[in-house]
């Protein structure tokens, strides 16, 4: 994954591009009937159950629209919630209440549903030593938001783009001329390029798991569609030599078999590619 401090630039620019694209030269509906002078609390309403995420966004971008905005946090990331839950109260400008809105409820919304998959499959995954990645097929423009929610959610990261870690799938691995080629390019770039990336190989089969282990310096073997008696056998035969993936329509009904095998790590696509939002709302307090 990236750096902190990088991290914190995606999520500033995630703040700045999504009020430039939803307020525009103005929240012409809030200034035509509620003066500038207006001063207003909210609380932030939870309408579902699962797992409350993108509190500590939710204070960013209120400090971003508003520095003066006054928040008082009732329930924090990672905690479970239930229909009636108050997550928080935010008192200040009416307006700018009403401004950070619907970026708070929009982001909060879909980083909850990504945390409660993600901690469901946490669960699933409980007393097998086996941890859930997530991956990149993510919402473009909001990634840093959605890996932030699996982390929440008792996950990990996987990479964060393309750029920070090696990760050569079966296109790499077709388009090189096979998978030793591949590994050995790589490894010529970057001492090239004087770049320190780990390298994470896909494997389609146990032959190439077996070209694989025969390079040093191979952070991870991907294990990609295997069935269970074939991941059991890539794992024996990877052993110590590389870390251990397994990947490919792993789903709840399968997850736990594949973490059986002995396998370190299962990425999930689905943790951010098929989740329904946590309904949440924002509602005007006496």
């Amino acid at each position: 994954m990236i750096s902190q401090e990088q991290f914190k630039k995606e999520i500033d620019l995630i703040i700045a591009n999504a009020i430039r694209e939803d307020v525009g030269d103005g929240d012409h509906s809030s200034l035509a009937c509620i003066p500038d002078s207006a001063q207003g609390k909210a609380k932030l309403l939870v309408k579902d159950e699962g797992i409350i995420a993108g509190v500590d966004f939710a204070l960013k971008v209120f400090a971003y629209v508003d520095p003066n905005l006054q928040i008082e946090v009732l329930i924090k990331d990672g905690e479970k919630v239930k229909h009636g839950d108050i997550v928080l109260y935010v008192t200040g400008s009416s307006l700018s209440i009403l401004k950070a809105e619907r970026l708070v409820l929009n982001a909060m919304q879909r980083m909850s549903a990504i945390a409660t998959k993600t901690a469901f499959y946490v669960n699933l995954l409980e007393g097998t030593g086996t941890k859930i990645l997530d991956t990149r097929k993510t919402t473009p423009g909001i990634r840093a938001i959605e890996k932030w929610a699996v982390t929440i959610g008792g996950g990990e990261n996987h990479r964060f783009a393309l750029y920070d870690m090696i990760m050569l799938k079966d296109n790499h691995i077709d388009f090189a001329g096979g998978v030793s080629q591949a590994i050995k390019q790589t490894k010529e770039y970057l001492k090239a390029n004087n770049k320190e990336l780990k390298i994470i190989v896909e494997a389609r089969d146990l032959q190439e798991i077996e070209e694989i282990i025969q390079f040093d310096g191979i952070y991870r073997i991907l294990i990609d569609n295997f069935n269970y008696a074939d991941t059991k056998k890539a794992v024996a035969l990877i052993g110590n030599k590389a870390g251990t993936e397994s990947s490919g329509g792993i789903n709840e009904e399968t997850l736990r078999k594949y973490a059986e095998c002995g396998v370190q790590y299962i990425s999930s696509g689905a943790l951010t590619h098929s989740v329904y939002n946590l309904d949440l709302s924002l509602k005007a307090v006496d």
